[in-house]
């Protein structure tokens, strides 16, 4: 049986949104190259479209992280599952993700790199759920700040299913 999706934000709306994101993220580092990295899998959609609207020097690389394994709710512990192929020293680097919730990723993620002596690190996210905070983490750049609502689609999957959705939809039972 298909599940049923509700537009919770539109295809419209989140291509305007990020333009609106990459000038920001170019004026902020006017003159300067950055390095952004994605937070795989769900970021990639977002990252991709990102970059494009960046109007300077940019290079880019994935990271792996998960906090889930087969459980459906965090287990709090951070694995990284794939790191970065590049070193961060002296860089500007904006980690990118999909959704940032609990963060408690993020958090682990940060002090991490961190220690890599980046030039900068700031976050940047499609989509933020402020409410479901359990971990300090101050986000730099926000697409869309969302209610605490199971969403799918632009990289966010239920299942594996319904990344590839131009949109941003909530999963109705």
């Amino acid at each position: 049986m298909a599940d049923k999706i509700k537009i919770l934000i539109s295809e419209e709306d989140v291509d305007k949104r990020i333009k609106e994101v990459g000038e920001q993220i170019s004026k902020d580092y006017a003159g300067q190259e950055v390095h952004v990295i994605c937070v795989l899998k769900g970021g990639v959609f977002f990252m991709c479209e990102l970059a494009k609207r960046i109007s300077l020097p940019l290079s880019m690389d994935f990271m792996s992280v998960s906090s889930y394994g087969a459980e459906k709710q965090s287990s709090g512990v951070v694995k990284i599952v794939k790191d970065l192929d590049e070193a961060l020293e002296g860089k500007n680097v904006i980690i990118v993700e999909d959704i940032i919730d609990s963060g408690n990723t993020l958090s682990y993620l940060v002090e991490i790199l961190k220690k890599r002596n980046p030039k900068s690190l700031k976050i940047c996210t499609l989509l933020d759920k402020p409410e479901r905070r359990v971990t300090d983490v101050k986000v730099d750049y926000v697409g869309f700040e969302i209610p605490d609502e199971f969403v799918v689609g632009y990289g966010l999957d239920y299942a594996q299913k319904y990344r590839n959705l131009p949109y941003i939809g909530v999963v109705e039972e």
